[in-house]
């Protein structure tokens, strides 16, 4: 291969300046490859055949013409995914370029930071464009294949890219298989709130753009996954940092799907000039998504992404002020601690209402006149009640006539034309999170709020603290404007390492309202939540993907009950091994009747959960998730090991029949409904079936005898 020069970008205007950091900066390509021998293809300088590499449940095949399609190797049964296709194509202003000529193959073993494996680095060849793709399969990572590409002009004239895309396959539906042909995991933030597991149906399309999809919507976990009822295929990037790639996923006929990672940015390659992709990978898979998340998490955790730590008192059952809204007043909050108690809650959490604005983070004189003496007094009393406190915060926004943007309006993160971002809920303005100046008001807050009032725990909220726009502000002298994007987790880790340095054991909830989480902040919260989910399988789909993405260590809150089904589906919550939640209100302290009043036959339904949840602690377990399909089983089913005890969540409108117990030892059990303390006798062996008949949901304890 010709050789190439790699530029030093001078400006935010050059493009090029991200690919290049994705080059140079990365972990991959500092890592020195110990050992590789290299095929007798290799040798001779030139393809021989057409090159294919193999792991332990995936296989890559090229063409001559470097299209690639990928086989799916489980049960000693390959099953191709579909057809070949342009996988890595890039895009000019006059014509897309998918067909590069195969000039040479190689293929042998390597050794790395991620482990032993197997790399086939394959070249081709498009009039003055060459294309470079190194596969690599991981002995660690058998249903993954980790894609390098890397394309050089050697022509005598400036290229102008215009975007580039890896890992585009076209997937088959199976034949004689009724709808739904596929379901997938879609990875986008928008400001309807999607489910984040759905069925496909023709002409279905979703960007899954990992930037800003509204003015405070966007971020996500850059993985997008699309499976049907025997195998599955993912495909996404494993970059350290947040990128703005998009992930389309689409099913344009009843027989295909498409997915794909993409990149729009103009490039400009001088002659001899390179550049090379993000990292990205494609994964197979048996079930649902599951397995692709959880791969993809521990390869990531070799890039030195680590699991945070919680507090054993985090699994405790919580109780939010916010029923009572915004308006809530220190009074009510006092007057319903005694029944908080009486249920047996470990937390209480003063929710939005306590702050004179958004920015500004000072309490409200009408509610607290004494100021922190008051605050102070509230958090004491919850403390003498045997309470945990938590404190509501909404930290990376400030409303416009905040003490702070009249002091610091240079703080604001602002857009291309020089405007202010909003951030819809709080009618305020995005701060920008690469501004060290902003970190550190932010993390002074955060010694305020543990060490000055004495809170426990911080709730952090909003849709806005999942992604960022790009920011153009002169005043914070960015290299390039998508620093805002990549400093997003850092300024989150800012705030927990504070916390923790300030007051250890620090519960810290991240609650980014509805938004598909991203990955890149996970390592700097201990407590994950449904987040505003639109009902209960937005409760136990999240609760799957997060548990997949974050381990069993970290506690999932089902959020408040009164937002699953019907206002009272803790079966959703517990059946899935998160900590349940409520915001119930005493009616005699509101003049308006809603459906969070705790009404006498309310109360005894909580009491019921509430001793139920304490005494199963499913939220302590381990989350099976590869056992069953989300999408394809049904009724829909989440299982939980606990010792030697599995516990069982069936989930469906109406069911009648046999249900199926995976994940059983050859030997008998007993099965009991752990809701009614009903025996619903005995089964014997793997995948033993059970004949029971519900409506909504069946939650059951299978024991050894």
């Amino acid at each position: 291969m010709c050789s190439t020069k790699k530029r030093i970008l001078q400006s935010d205007n050059n493009p090029l300046r991200e690919l290049k950091a994705a080059t140079t900066t990365r972990l991959w390509v500092a890592l020195t490859i110990v050992f590789a021998f290299w095929s007798p293809a290799a040798a001779a300088g030139g393809p021989t055949g057409k090159p294919q590499i193999q792991g332990g449940n995936l296989r890559i095949e090229f063409d001559n013409h470097l299209r690639s399609r990928v086989v799916a190797r489980f049960d000693k049964t390959e099953t191709v995914m579909g057809p070949f296709s342009a996988s890595e194509t890039v895009t000019t202003a006059d014509k897309p370029w998918t067909g590069f000529l195969l000039t040479s193959q190689k293929r042998g073993r390597t050794k790395d930071a991620f482990g032993e494996g197997e790399r086939l680095t394959v070249e081709g060849k498009a009039g003055t464009l060459t294309r470079m793709v190194s596969v690599t399969v991981y002995d660690d990572f058998p249903a993954m294949a980790f894609f390098e590409v890397q394309y050089t002009n050697t022509g005598t004239t400036d290229l102008a890219i215009n975007s580039w895309t890896n890992n585009a396959y076209i997937l088959n539906a199976q034949r004689s298989v009724g709808p739904p042909a596929f379901w997938s995991y879609q990875s986008g933030s928008y400001e309807k709130r999607p489910n984040w597991v759905v069925p496909l149906y023709t002409n279905f399309r979703q960007e899954n753009y990992q930037g800003m999809n509204a003015s405070d919507y966007g971020g996500g976990t850059p993985i997008i996954d699309v499976w049907r009822r025997d195998v599955g295929m993912a495909v996404g990037h494993v970059e350290p940092r947040p990128k703005l790639v998009s992930l389309p996923v689409s099913m344009p006929d009843p027989a295909h799907a498409e997915i794909a990672v993409r990149f729009t940015k103009t490039i400009s390659l001088s002659p001899g000039e390179s550049f090379h992709t993000f990292r990205t990978f494609v994964a197979v898979h048996q079930g649902d998504y599951f397995r692709t998340l959880a791969d993809y998490r521990r390869f990531m955790m070799k890039q030195g992404f680590q699991t945070a730590t919680a507090p054993d008192d985090a699994f405790g059952a919580i109780w939010c002020a916010w029923g009572y809204g915004r308006s809530v007043q220190p009074q009510q909050v006092y007057d319903t601690l005694p029944t908080v108690k009486r249920l047996g809650f470990v937390w209480v959490t003063l929710d939005d209402g306590w702050q004179n604005n958004v920015g500004d983070w000072a309490l409200d004189p009408k509610k607290f006149p004494h100021g922190d003496a008051d605050i102070k007094a509230l958090v004491d009393r919850i403390h003498q009640e045997g309470f945990k406190a938590q404190l509501w915060w909404s930290p990376l926004s400030a409303v416009p006539d905040s003490g702070l943007l009249r002091d610091h309006p240079d703080y604001e993160l602002l857009n291309r034309d020089g405007s202010t971002r909003k951030v819809s809920w709080w009618n305020s303005y995005y701060l920008c999170p690469a501004d060290r100046r902003v970190v550190e008001y932010h993390r002074a807050l955060v010694r305020k709020l543990l060490v000055d009032w004495g809170f426990d725990g911080l709730k952090l909220d909003g849709q806005h603290m999942n992604g960022v726009p790009a920011c153009y502000n002169p005043a914070h002298h960015h290299a390039q404007s998508e620093e805002s994007v990549e400093a997003l987790p850092d300024f989150f880790r800012a705030i927990y390492e504070t916390a923790q340095a300030a007051k250890p054991g620090t519960l810290v909830e991240f609650c980014p309202c509805g938004t598909a989480f991203s990955f890149f902040t996970m390592p700097h919260f201990n407590m994950s939540v449904a987040s505003d989910p639109r009902g209960s399988f937005q409760v136990r789909s999240k609760a799957k993907t997060l548990k997949a993405l974050m381990g069993d260590t970290i506690p999932f809150f089902g959020d408040h009950v009164e937002l699953s089904d019907g206002g009272n589906d803790f079966a959703s919550t517990v059946g899935v091994g998160g900590v349940v939640g409520t915001q119930f209100v005493i009616p005699s302290l509101v003049s308006k009747r809603s459906r969070s009043d705790l009404t006498p036959a309310r109360e005894k339904e909580f009491e019921k959960w509430l001793r139920i949840y304490r005494e199963k602690m499913l939220s302590r377990g381990q989350y099976l998730g590869r056992l069953y399909d989300i999408g394809f089983d049904t009724p829909e089913t989440h299982a939980i090991r606990k010792g030697q005890t599995m516990y069982y969540a069936f989930f469906a409108k109406q069911w009648k029949g046999p249900v199926e117990l995976r994940g059983l030892e050859d030997r008998n059990y007993s099965v009991v409904d752990y809701v009614t303390g009903k025996s619903l006798g005995t089964v014997s062996g793997h995948g033993a079936h059970l004949p029971v008949e519900f409506d909504g949901d069946l939650l059951v304890e299978v024991q050894p005898q």
